[in-house]
């Protein structure tokens, strides 16, 4: 069991996934939130503030950022073909080539420039590693789907399920 510490407290993290998964379940099923409160033993606040905490933003102009992606090629006719406004992949040969091959301020410009890109959008689909994932939704905010693709470090190309990419890219565009 994973267990936090806070203050006097011992905090049950399972025992909080746990909760949160079951009033979604009892959500998507159809009951109120209000109903889902009751159920649960929460107030209804709570559910409506964990629906809005959960929430992802639909529409609007979307960027898929990932690496290291093995069908790089496949994923980026996918994101092509749905419609994805900005798309930057990368295989790890290329992801290392270009850190050998360019000098630090190259390197940090090209970040900025591609964070600032980024940023222009409404939402923004990373593929990548746990910590990278972490890290991209500390710079980028709330509005980061994160497909984790394996734990960090990740040492070589990862396959995405382009149907699975596709569908969440629907999913979102919605």
């Amino acid at each position: 069991m994973d267990f936090v510490r806070i203050g006097e407290k011992l905090i049950n993290r399972n025992k909080l996934l746990h909760k949160i998964d079951q009033i979604l379940e009892l959500r998507v099923k159809g009951l109120s939130q209000q109903e889902t409160a009751e159920e649960v033993g929460v107030d209804r606040t709570f559910v409506s503030r964990l629906e809005t905490l959960g929430e992802v933003r639909k529409g609007g102009k979307i960027a898929l950022i990932g690496f290291p992606i093995k069908n790089k090629d496949e994923i980026q006719k996918v994101a092509e073909r749905e419609g994805v406004d900005f798309i930057y992949l990368l295989t790890n040969s290329e992801r290392w080539n270009y850190v050998k091959t360019e000098g630090g301020l190259e390197i940090l410009n090209h970040v900025i420039s591609v964070i600032t890109r980024l940023r222009e959008h409404d939402l923004v689909i990373f593929l990548g590693s746990n910590m990278r994932l972490k890290e991209i939704e500390e710079i980028l905010g709330n509005e980061v789907v994160g497909i984790e693709i394996g734990e960090s470090p990740i040492a070589e190309d990862k396959f995405v399920d382009p149907e699975e990419l596709a569908e969440l890219i629907r999913k979102l565009k919605k």
